[in-house]
């Protein structure tokens, strides 16, 4: 189901016991849970995400959180809906600035668990097709992230 790269990033137990919990409740939301779609989250530092940030998408800034997913909402669409998928389809690369997450955390008075919670939710919606650039789009996806973490009583603090 998933995957965890440590980049330049301490591994640590906290991280992965969180990226388990909300994925899986990510994955039983959208009865993904017997898909076999896996994804890859990889943590990192600032600079690092800024040079991923700077060659894929020409933003030389550093960024909390980056997915990139192999499918368009369509073709995932389909895929779920006739349950047609290969020994075990990617559905894509989540990639965290870990210093981000606990200045972000910081910055808006909640616990690092609500901020990395909320980031990995981001990057599963993401890679399932949702957006938030328009305003339509957004009244679709907040919803979605907000449901998961209130399903996992991780509140803002």
């Amino acid at each position: 189901m998933y995957e965890i790269i440590y980049q330049n990033v301490e591994e640590k137990k906290e991280y992965e016991e969180i990226v388990k919990k909300v994925l899986t409740q990510c994955f039983q939301e959208e009865k993904l849970e017997n898909a076999k779609l896996s994804i890859t989250i990889t943590m990192t530092t600032p600079e690092n995400i800024q040079k991923i940030n700077k060659e894929y998408r020409g933003i030389d800034k550093a960024t909390d959180v980056l997915s990139f997913p192999m499918f368009e909402k369509d073709e995932l669409d389909e895929k779920i809906q006739n349950k047609k998928f290969l020994y075990e389809d990617i559905l894509g690369d989540v990639i965290i600035s870990i210093e981000k997450v606990e200045e972000q955390a910081k910055e808006y008075g909640h616990s690092f668990e609500r901020e990395l919670s909320y980031m990995l939710v981001h990057g599963f919606y993401h890679l399932m097709g949702y957006d938030h650039i328009e305003e339509e789009d957004k009244k679709r996806m907040r919803p979605k992230e907000e449901k998961i973490l209130t399903e996992l009583k991780i509140g803002r603090d």
